[in-house]
């Protein structure tokens, strides 16, 4: 394992020797692969981890961020590659075992609450491929064989069935698990207790992690707006179902990038909340984007803009809903899906005027206790998505229909995220 400091690499017997230390700079090592369970990892992994997602150490993550990206990261390690390897190498050899073995293998990938969503997709193109292959293989073979009178028609026959069975099975289930994959729920790698211990003995021994977002608070922000400033107005605000996420779009200076306002529905920045707030409803041509989870309590925040007195219900402005919403989630197959009893009963009640909004479709995946949260894109896609949320609002034509924009134009990436445009204007 390299030491992060001076870049030694410094084996077991090494480390062991030096009590955890390198062997040449004395600085600690913080993880030991050897010692510390599953899963494991390195110094190195953690640091890479932290440089990716701060982009270098240029914008700011919350830890929560961190924590998505650390178990992404461990589950590639984790997606039984060694059974596909061995079943594919099985398959030449004995293809009657090997063939059943390598659709098993991708079958399980493609369902494991444990594997990445990009890996359960590439899974279930897998097991497409080799039904496809099977089938034209074959009717091949039955159309290109040669029938004599030895009596070995039966057997031709009894390998091309067995060969479109099998081929017909591997297709129906890519195709299965290919639609299931929006609605599949992943599981993390390790606790959250567990990571904010490795988080919390990093910074005892690196020091702290300068791009990490504290939780908000309000003692970081100014608590006073220039006078001559306050005259003035926004044309464009963002309001988050957060103040985590409105932190992060403040730490990375979304606001002045953009030339908007970034508010939280729960009073965030608190410091110059009203202000600003007051500020905007000067504004009749201002336009509003509403950011949230796709979860119970996000859905209700176009709502709750629309309707409540304190923010827009006696307005004209037009209010845009950047996502997520469940739509967004089912059409895609890459989102980090969780699930949780109460999120279900959250769902359960939500009322009548938010559930006319959703679809049956959208209402019964609330329902059955599934989110995504923002968080679980790392500060890049998510400056990203809302950024070309409000440039595709622009254009949008309005009314009901979404607009899906693609962020995802790097194929080395390891998902795909949507963001769509709802005029409630």
């Amino acid at each position: 394992m390299k030491c992060i400091q001076c870049q030694t690499d410094n084996n077991l017997k090494d480390r062991t020797a030096n009590q955890g230390r390198c062997k040449n700079c004395r600085h600690p090592f913080v993880f030991e692969p050897t010692t510390m369970g599953k899963p494991k990892f390195t110094d190195p992994f953690f640091a890479k981890a932290i440089s990716d997602l701060s982009v270098n150490g240029s914008l700011y993550f919350t830890p929560q961020q961190l924590y998505y990206l650390i178990d992404k990261r461990l589950k590639r390690k984790i997606n039984n590659v060694a059974l596909q390897i061995f079943a594919l190498v099985l398959s030449v050899i004995i293809p009657y075992i090997g063939i059943p073995l390598l659709i098993f293998a991708c079958y399980r990938i493609s369902n494991s609450a444990h594997t990445p969503g990009r890996v359960r997709n590439r899974n279930t193109r897998y097991l497409q491929l080799i039904g496809g292959f099977l089938l034209g293989f074959g009717v091949f073979s039955l159309f290109g064989s040669t029938l004599d009178s030895s009596g070995e028609s039966w057997l031709i026959f009894f390998q091309f069935a067995i060969t479109i069975i099998v081929g017909m099975l591997s297709l129906y289930l890519g195709i299965r698990q290919l639609r299931r994959q929006s609605t599949l729920v992943q599981t993390f790698s390790m606790t959250l207790h567990k990571f904010q211990g490795w988080l919390e003995r990093w910074q005892q021994i690196n020091g702290t992690v300068e791009p990490l977002l504290p939780s908000p608070n309000q003692e970081r922000l100014p608590t006073s707006v220039n006078p001559d400033i306050t005259v003035y107005s926004f044309d464009r605000v963002v309001i988050c179902d957060s103040a985590t996420i409105a932190q992060l779009l403040i730490a990375n200076n979304f606001h002045f990038e953009n030339n908007c306002a970034v508010l939280s529905i729960t009073g965030y920045p608190q410091g110059i909340f009203s202000t600003v707030l007051e500020m905007l409803r000067r504004n009749p041509e201002l336009k509003v984007y509403a950011l949230h989870n796709a979860s119970p309590h996000g859905v209700t925040l176009i709502h709750n803009l629309r309707t409540s007195s304190y923010w827009f219900a006696e307005s004209t402005v037009t209010i845009y809903d950047l996502g997520l919403l469940p739509r967004h989630v089912l059409n895609s197959r890459n989102l980090f899906i969780e699930s949780s009893p109460e999120s279900a009963e959250q769902a359960r009640q939500l009322g009548v005027e938010i559930r006319r909004e959703l679809s049956a479709e959208e209402l019964a995946w609330l329902e059955s206790g599934n989110f995504v949260e923002l968080e679980s894109f790392t500060p890049q896609r998510l400056l990203q998505i809302v950024t070309q949320g409000i440039n595709q609002s622009q254009i949008s034509t309005g009314g009901r229909d979404s607009v899906f924009i693609d962020v995802e134009n790097d194929s080395s990436s390891s998902d795909v995220y949507l963001v769509s445009s709802d005029s409630f204007g």
